[in-house]
């Protein structure tokens, strides 16, 4: 350091000795992570009913399984990097060693911290939909469950969701790894049985089921006749090229399937959505943990969803299925309500007490997914706050738990803000359609960073396990960089040039530029502030952060 704090001190290169953060979790905790945050059920199941209905023609097997070979690539390049570098912090930690300072702040900054406060009412959204308003419908009283759609709803449903992932958080690695356990165990058996329903069930008991029930707890403006209903009104949606539901199979690859695959990114994308917490990971170090945990959690979810799909095409059938979810799509449901496939899947048992335990033990999903949305942005706050580019109270660490409150605080308060706006403008809504576009970049920085680490910074990449890991005499890490680059870039054209995906609007993109400005200034802000300080940011990020 060329210049020296007050009091007459050299400044400390980092905020201090250690980081103060313990290894809470095993490598079975980040397998179920990785499983949560490519939730089929909080995620996939919702992602369903858009994608089929956008792209009639492809086929949602067929993309899931090329979605998951292209972001098995990307667990590869994310696992060169955590045992290279495994340190709290992830992306961020990684982008500014290798990319450079300022280039791996306004990443992480983006991707990791503001981006996902504008995350708090999707997550909410998706408790109103698979929770409140099935389980209300279910008990009675489809108005109660109408206003959850509210704009007063929606905003109390933002604040259930806000208030349990900051409980999550706060109760520290060990305490939430006990919580997911849980949750994944019993929503697990609560899949299971939902399987076994529509696995022992015919098709014409399901048809009879399904126009009981609708009929029943949604009254006479549904019908008795509500499953032909549905075929018929899907039947009269109008499209420029027309509607019509492609059957259930394999193939072709071409076309619309290829178009299918950046729509199943939504919820396929995120295996690596743990890897800013590899600092508090046992085993961190070794290659083989490390892939195997997040390799797991993807295909246990690909697994899951390949067979939900595969029953609903038995029992529900595949072409009401399709045609149910394009109604809703077109706003043209014969529901008043999501078509939540697990409520229906519970219509094949004729009592409310079991419908209502169902949909219960079903929730288990997304109380185990909630914590995802701030854990993993705490540690990049945290890590940039441990480098003195954030304030250092942000680097704090309770005693107790071990947990960076003031990180958390930072989630927690912006959160709440947008949510409300989110909840009473219907303009500020579609600002969140880039949500998942912007992550997707940061993960473009992280697979620009290790194609490029064995040459700028060749000592740290020979020493590291990742560079023994060859097939036929090729080091696999830097190949699957480049396939990740790839893929990414493939989806992101699409996102930017196709309505279909719902993320190429004006508005957002222009919201969007605005949260990067904003990480710039606040780069550019403590650059000058740690410079009068003594402090230079540079040489910080040429060093590796203590544990």
């Amino acid at each position: 350091m060329a210049a020296e704090a007050v009091g007459g001190e050299a400044p400390t290169l980092f905020l201090r000795k250690a980081t103060g953060l313990v290894r809470g979790w095993s490598v079975r905790d980040s397998m179920i992570y990785a499983c949560l945050a490519t939730n089929f059920v909080t995620l996939g199941l919702y992602e369903f009913t858009y994608a089929g209905p956008a792209f009639p023609g492809g086929q949602l097997i067929t993309s899931i399984l090329i979605s998951a070979v292209l972001v098995s690539f990307l667990v590869v390049a994310y696992t060169g990097l955590i045992v290279t570098i495994p340190r709290a912090g992830g992306d961020y930690v990684w982008q500014t060693r290798i990319l450079g300072s300022g280039v791996g702040f306004v990443m992480a900054a983006t991707g990791w911290w503001f981006i996902l406060w504008l995350w708090a009412p999707i997550y909410g959204n998706i408790l109103s939909k698979q929770l409140f308003q099935p389980l209300w419908a279910t008990l009675g009283d489809p108005s109660g469950a109408a206003w959850f759609a509210s704009s007063n709803g929606i905003f109390v449903v933002c604040l259930i969701t806000i208030a349990l992932a900051g409980v999550l958080v706060s109760v520290g690695m060990a305490g939430y790894a006990k919580i997911q356990r849980w949750c994944f165990a019993g929503g697990l058996l609560a899949f299971a049985v939902i399987a076994v329903l529509l696995l022992v069930n015919s098709r014409a008991t399901f048809i009879s089921s399904f126009n009981l029930e609708a009929h029943k707890i949604f009254g006479a403006s549904v019908g008795s006749h509500a499953y032909q209903d549905t075929q018929t009104a899907a039947a009269g949606l109008k499209k420029p090229d027309g509607y019509s539901p492609t059957p259930l199979g394999f193939g072709p690859l071409g076309g619309p399937t290829l178009l299918l695959v950046p729509a199943m990114m939504f919820f396929i994308l995120w295996p690596n959505w743990g890897s800013t917490l590899y600092g508090e990971i046992r085993g961190a170090s070794d290659f083989k943990r490390v892939f195997s945990g997040m390799f797991a959690g993807l295909w246990i979810t690909v697994l899951l969803a390949i067979a939900f799909l595969l029953l609903v095409a038995k029992t529900f059938g595949w072409e009401f299925f399709q045609n149910l979810n394009a109604t809703f799509y077109y706003a043209n449901s014969k529901l008043p309500i999501w078509p939540y496939p697990f409520m229906l899947a519970g219509w094949l048992i004729h009592n409310t007490a079991i419908q209502v335990i169902l949909i219960l033990a079903l929730s288990l999903w997304f109380f185990g997914w909630v914590g995802t949305l701030f854990l993993s942005s705490t540690r990049v706050i945290f890590a940039a706050a441990f480098d003195r580019v954030l304030p250092d109270r942000a680097a704090e660490v309770s005693e107790r738990r071990k947990v960076p409150l003031y990180s958390l605080v930072l989630m927690l308060l912006p959160a709440v803000g947008l949510s409300a706006i989110y909840a009473y403008s219907t303009t500020f809504q579609t600002y969140t359609l880039d949500a998942t576009l912007v992550i997707a970049i940061t993960y473009l920085f992280s697979a620009i960073a290790v194609v490029i680490l064995p040459w700028r910074k060749p000592d740290l990449w020979r020493a590291s396990p990742a560079s023994s890991i060859k097939i036929l005499g090729v080091q696999i890490v830097p190949v699957a960089g480049w396939v990740t680059i790839l893929f990414l870039l493939f989806d992101l054209w699409k996102w930017f040039t196709n309505g279909n995906y719902f993320v190429n609007n004006k508005d957002s993109l222009y919201f969007m530029g605005a949260l990067y400005v904003l990480a710039i200034g606040l780069y550019v802000v403590a650059r000058l502030v740690r410079s009068h300080q003594g402090i230079d940011l540079g040489l910080i990020n040429k060093e590796i952060p203590v544990e």
